[in-house]
């Protein structure tokens, strides 16, 4: 069945079919999992053998090329995930918000299809990222945001899909242009509130640690309003120093990932950590390689935390 010729019953038989799924069964089972990114490995592998190479590295999860997986269908697609063992980590949201309300709304159906897709395969959580600076103030850019989020939100939901907003802490981005936006944790949070009920964070640690985020504001803002995480490490350099696109592998910077992650495991956490590394000469690897390292070092990470990831 294609995306398009989707109904409203069809979308029901494809998401309580999908709850059957052997390896989605496992997966409630499990802890949170570390999950391929695409950033990782430079956007050098295409879907579906980005899925295989996440398998064959030893990633228990993987990032979902939304489009790619849609042209291949709910069953083969279901089908790869169960063959390779991998827990569906997130896919991107595939709507345009940042521009006019008539590309907004030009994306809309498109919404729709994709969230009964992501219910269908077991993977009911979409994200994406807001900028922190703008050409437009402040209050009047988050109206417009706050009216369009709430819209999609009220799709996705449909289809019991959640959606994962972004905030990004870093200075250089945040004095980018004129009008600084939204920027840490607590307010997006409060943002996302406002959105709905199923509207909740992307925690990326990078922008964690550069908003000055702590443990006790994960904590605080507790299991159902985390959505997805990225993992990631910085540098130790001052704020004017600092570049969204210079990252380092978990482990090999300043932040403070065990507080992170034993503040995920006492909210109860069980979904996705994405390896989202830029920069750091990845692609001067190859990708299995690049990949690899990324997934040693989040390993390392976890068990010098003290947490488990990945299996029961």
């Amino acid at each position: 069945m294609s995306a398009s010729t989707f109904t409203r019953r069809a979308a029901g038989r494809l998401i309580a079919a999908s709850t059957l799924a052997p390896w989605q069964a496992l997966a409630a089972q499990h802890n949170m999992f570390l999950s391929l990114n695409s950033v990782l490995i430079s956007g050098r592998v295409p879907w579906p053998e980005f899925a295989r190479l996440a398998a064959k590295v030893g990633f228990p999860g993987t990032d979902v090329d939304l489009t790619a997986a849609m042209k291949l269908g709910v069953n083969a697609t279901r089908d790869l995930l169960e063959e390779l063992k991998l827990r569906p980590a997130i896919f991107e949201f595939p709507v345009e918000f940042r521009k006019d309300e008539e590309t907004f709304q030009a994306g809309m159906p498109k919404l729709r299809d994709a969230a009964v897709f992501a219910a269908a395969v077991g993977c009911p959580r979409m994200m994406t990222w807001i900028m922190s600076s703008s050409t437009i103030p402040k209050g009047e850019l988050r109206k417009i945001y706050k009216d369009r989020f709430a819209e999609a939100a009220h799709a996705l939901a449909d289809a019991n899909v959640r959606l994962g907003l972004e905030f990004l802490g870093p200075l250089h981005i945040r004095k980018q242009f004129p009008y600084e936006f939204i920027w840490k944790m607590n307010e997006m949070l409060e943002f996302c509130e406002e959105c709905g009920p199923n509207v909740g964070l992307t925690l990326d640690a990078w922008h964690w640690h550069h908003a000055g985020a702590t443990t006790d504001d994960i904590i605080h803002a507790g299991r159902n309003r985390i959505v997805e995480v990225h993992f990631d490490d910085a540098p130790n350099l001052p704020p004017e120093q600092i570049r969204d696109n210079e990252r380092l592998l978990p482990g090999e910077g300043v932040i403070n990932l065990t507080g992170f992650l034993q503040a995920l495991q006492k909210i109860g956490y069980t979904d996705a950590l994405s390896v989202e590394v830029f920069g750091r000469g990845l692609k001067n690897y190859p990708p299995e390689v690049a990949a690899k390292m990324g997934l040693d070092a989040a390993l390392g990470v976890f068990k010098r935390a003290g947490v488990k990831q990945g299996g029961k």
